[in-house]
């Protein structure tokens, strides 16, 4: 771990910034305010006490349901300063979801905006009965905006009972907490069935920003136009912490549309993009992209699903991002485990997920008997150290499934590494597709659909077989850009046919528009089979 940033908390992160370059840019946001470190310090110590002033205490979990407001980013700061732990809500949360992160949480605050894209979440709150008392645990709803509902309170009303609140009961409020105590509950996103909290902590979420925004060589300079979601790791951590930990400023958009991110880094003169492949896609698809100016760039990170080359390609020279770089990882391991440098070969920024970040142990193991597998061998990956979080909340029995006596998580991803210490991601431990008794990796197949002209993507999963046990079905998404041809489901299943050894193949295909995704970018398979299964009952096919 870097010295520097050891022992540091999320809260005192901000303030060293405050002391050590204060009237440097720390947040700009779109069609909102500029804060300098030292106003950004000052804006988060009031928010702070005010929530001291209503009753929030040390462990409370406070949830936020907002899109990427200013707020966020000062209560991420705030809660950290008194204890408390955020816990970020998807913006697209339902009724049903919403309910299930109060209640899952044990949340005692949530803190929300209006609502977005149509959904009004005042109401959605009334409706699962959290203003009138249905969920336990929860006391206090807090309104960003103008006009807070009857049971809110305005969250510019912070800013004035903060008044009531002297420093220094915050300043000792703030001694009694470690590096060590968990600041922050992300819920996992469910690509297997339904989330868990991850408990994260200072030290590791801190130690771990730092480590990835060492390898894109952050400084002061730099300005990150960040659009991927602040209620996931992405954004949170490798997103807001990266920044900080290297005193570079956070251009905040509010939510991901290709237009304003373009607008943004114009404007800003940003040197940093992230985001997962679609988001690049959909931004070099945006039209009249070539008339902004993208000079600025240099940096970025692309993570949550493989880049196909044709998109890295036009990312590193349409975009000016040619030290663009991939990351892995997941939010257990807050959330950075691997990273391709900054000038690797444009094959390892396509193929691969780059070398381990420093400071951690990395493994390669059989998945049944967890023993350390050949040299070259594919196998599950394990990770230890200080990145690894502190366990599930209020679920043990889960934490005991992922984590082992000697302190390794077990990330479920099948990897194989090269003698460089390049690592290669094969598939999902729990992907593997049994078919006639083979086991099948649908990443292979996945591979050999994408190097089709006229694929853009693909996603690979089983659908029960009463002979078999299971077939091989695919999602594919095709491309859409001009002079590609029209390409149909037969003729994809003749190509794998052509590629693939025969147990391989795919029994169905089905042409999609989009994919069912997690806030990370990663396919939610399951809900592809479940798609899949309906339409063969409502329509009788295959």
């Amino acid at each position: 771990m870097d010295a520097a940033h050891r022992d540091v908390t999320v809260g005192n992160l901000l303030t060293r910034l405050a002391e050590t370059q204060p009237n440097r840019d720390a947040l700009v946001c779109s069609g909102g305010p500029r804060y300098t470190f030292a106003a950004l310090e000052q804006e988060a110590q009031a928010i702070a006490r005010g929530l001291m002033a209503i009753g929030v205490e040390r462990g409370e979990r406070i949830v936020v349901w907002a899109t990427n407001v200013p707020e966020w980013v000062v209560l991420q700061f705030a809660a950290a300063k008194i204890g408390a732990i955020l816990v970020g809500a998807h913006t697209a949360s339902r009724g049903r979801d919403i309910d299930y992160l109060l209640t899952r949480s044990g949340a005692s605050s949530i803190v929300v905006t209006p609502g977005f894209r149509g959904q009004d979440y005042v109401a959605t709150l009334r409706e699962i009965g959290a203003l009138s008392g249905r969920i336990p645990t929860l006391k206090r709803l807090i309104h960003i905006g103008d006009g807070a509902p009857e049971g809110f309170v305005p969250y510019a009303r912070l800013r004035d009972l903060a008044r009531t609140i002297e420093d220094a009961s915050l300043d000792n409020r703030e001694a009694r907490i470690s590096a060590d105590d968990p600041v922050n509950i992300q819920f996992t996103s469910g690509t297997t069935g339904l989330p868990k909290g991850v408990m994260l902590s200072s030290r590791g979420l801190v130690n771990n920003a730092a480590a990835v925004a060492n390898v894109m060589g952050f400084s002061p300079a730099d300005r990150l136009c960040l659009c991927v979601p602040m209620f996931h790791a992405f954004g949170y951590a490798v997103g807001v912490l990266g920044c900080y930990t290297h005193g570079a400023c956070v251009c905040l958009v509010d939510h991901f549309d290709p237009r304003r991110v373009l607008q943004m880094v114009e404007r800003e003169r940003c040197t940093a993009l992230h985001g997962v492949p679609t988001m690049f896609l959909s931004e070099l698809e945006c039209p009249k992209f070539d008339r902004y100016n993208l000079t600025s760039l240099r940096t970025g990170i692309m993570a949550g699903a493989p880049c196909p080359a044709p998109v890295m390609r036009r990312v590193m020279t349409e975009m000016h991002l040619p030290e663009m770089t991939i990351a892995y990882g997941l939010t257990e391991a807050s959330p950075g485990i691997t990273m391709t440098p900054r000038d690797a070969p444009f094959d390892e920024r396509t193929e691969t997920v780059g070398v381990a970040l420093p400071d951690m142990e990395i493994g390669i193991v059989d998945p049944l008997t967890r023993v350390d597998v050949a040299p070259g061998d594919r196998g599950e990956l394990r990770v230890r150290g200080y990145n690894v979080m502190l366990g599930y909340y209020n679920d043990a029995d889960a934490t005991r499934a992922v984590i082992d006596r000697d302190g390794w998580l077990y990330t479920g991803d099948e990897v194989r590494v090269d003698r460089r210490g390049v690592y290669r991601i094969t598939g999902r431990i729990k992907d593997v597709i049994i078919s006639g008794g083979e086991n099948i990796a649908p990443a292979e197949i996945e591979s050999c659909l994408r190097e089709h002209a006229g694929v853009a993507d693909a996603a690979v999963y089983g659908v029960p077989d009463s002979v078999l046990g299971e077939r091989i079905a695919a999602a594919v998404r095709l491309e859409a850009r001009e002079g590609v041809a029209v390409v149909t489901e037969d003729a994809l299943i003749a190509w794998c046919r052509k590629r693939l050894a025969w147990f391989k193949v795919p029994a169905a295909v089905r042409l999609v528009t989009d994919f069912p995704l997690t806030p990370s970018g990663k396919v939610q398979k399951f809900r592809l089979r479940e798609e899949h299964l309906q339409v063969r009952h409502e329509y009788g096919h295959r």
